[in-house]
């Protein structure tokens, strides 16, 4: 009886062979399409502007700093962050090249606080001398 049942259970259809292996398939040509091509693209185009990038040019680093290329060769460029502070760092470091008009950032203003030491007692300093 047992082998009636191992025979009945090998019997399957062919078209159902094939069927997990064209789902895979078409999980994997869907992943390419959808992650990795769009991530080639950005790193082509990144190389490209990296390569481009000449004295003069405003850039914004992948650390966030924005500032001027002031020199450079193939492989290391110098950067001028602030007026006569400048910092050399790889080319591969430049994330993109910033149009002149773009501001660099938030800048916020601080109010002027004006600390008037009469309005503190000592009371309120929390002097704890013994």
């Amino acid at each position: 009886m047992g082998t009636l049942i191992l025979a009945a259970s090998k019997s399957t259809s062919s078209t159902g062979d094939y069927t997990p292996l064209l789902v895979i398939i078409v999980l994997f040509v869907l992943l390419y399409f959808v992650m990795i091509r769009p991530q080639r693209n950005r790193q082509r185009q990144a190389q490209q502007a990296q390569q481009q990038v000449g004295n003069g040019a405003r850039v914004r680093t992948t650390a966030g700093i924005y500032g001027r290329v002031v020199d450079g060769d193939n492989e290391n460029v110098i950067v001028e962050i602030a007026p006569n502070v400048q910092v050399k760092m790889m080319r591969r470091a430049i994330l993109n090249v910033v149009p002149d008009d773009e501001p660099d950032g938030i800048r916020q203003t601080v109010p002027d606080v004006n600390f008037d030491e009469s309005s503190t007692s000592s009371d309120d300093r929390g002097d704890m001398s013994i």
